[in-house]
């Protein structure tokens, strides 16, 4: 969460550099970091797998790996709400959430738009909050794609909305290999191509955010909340998106 996820949060969130010299995108990336609320304990949610059994198939629990100790307080999962205090994203809560043990995996990017005050489809969407809320997707691992997740009437007579995707799938608009994520990395470490590499002060900005929260999870021994092997995480997580008026995008039914 510290390195991956806040580096992909920096590079969504940053103003548009100068130019895509490595040093100018670096620099806005920073001046994101440091504009970031310290982080509180309150709007954090760790979790620590658990054994669990589906069918004739038993999965084990973290503790029950013979290296760890059966009364561990290592999380394995945390999901947090950031906020950045500037001009563009005042108010907008970023919610992050990493896991083992989870029932996916991968790594993207949610957008979902804020509802429209006054909504003349209120009636028909009902508690339906997949079809009352458009999300942008960028989904970077695996099965790279951009999708717009978007309401729309269905064909007829009647007054019906649906949801819809406007899908780009890159592995079937562009059917040759796409690299892998660590080989771009060498590729450009060879190349000394910096604009995807930390800069040290990015790096103490990003832990001067998590450090002092994690610093209070260890003193205050915050017992992580325990979820089942191969579920979507601890139910802590949702209460933390409900707080902040939002919801975890992953949970509509072609996402399961």
């Amino acid at each position: 969460m510290q390195n991956h996820l806040l580096q992909i949060l920096a590079l969504f969130a940053m103003e548009t550099p100068v130019s895509l010299a490595a040093e100018d995108i670096r620099n806005e990336k920073v001046k994101v970091l440091r504009s970031m609320r310290p982080l509180q304990l309150e709007d954090v949610v760790v979790g620590q797998y658990k054994g669990h059994s589906k069918g004739a198939k038993s999965y084990p629990g973290y503790t029950d790996d013979p290296t760890v100790s059966n009364d561990s307080l290592t999380p394995t999962f945390a999901a947090a709400a950031l906020f950045i205090n500037n001009a563009r994203w005042d108010g907008v809560p970023f919610l992050m959430k990493a896991g083992k043990a989870l029932n996916t995996k991968r790594a993207e990017i949610r957008v979902q738009f804020r509802h429209v005050p006054g909504n003349l489809y209120k009636h028909n969407f009902g508690t339906d909050l997949d079809k009352a809320t458009n999300e942008l997707v960028l989904h970077v691992q695996p099965d790279e794609a951009i999708y717009l997740k978007i309401n729309n009437k269905v064909p007829g007579l009647g007054m019906k909305l649906d949801r819809s995707d406007l899908n780009l799938l890159y592995r079937a608009r562009y059917p040759r290999e796409i690299p892998d994520a660590y080989e771009r990395l060498l590729l450009d470490a060879i190349e000394g191509e910096r604009r995807l590499f930390i800069r040290s002060d990015e790096l103490d900005a990003a832990w001067a955010l998590f450090t002092p929260v994690l610093k209070e999870l260890e003193e205050k021994k915050i017992v992580p909340e325990l979820y089942p092997y191969g579920s979507r995480g601890p139910v802590g997580a949702h209460y933390l998106a409900a707080k902040h008026n939002v919801r975890w995008g992953d949970l509509s039914s072609e996402d399961s």
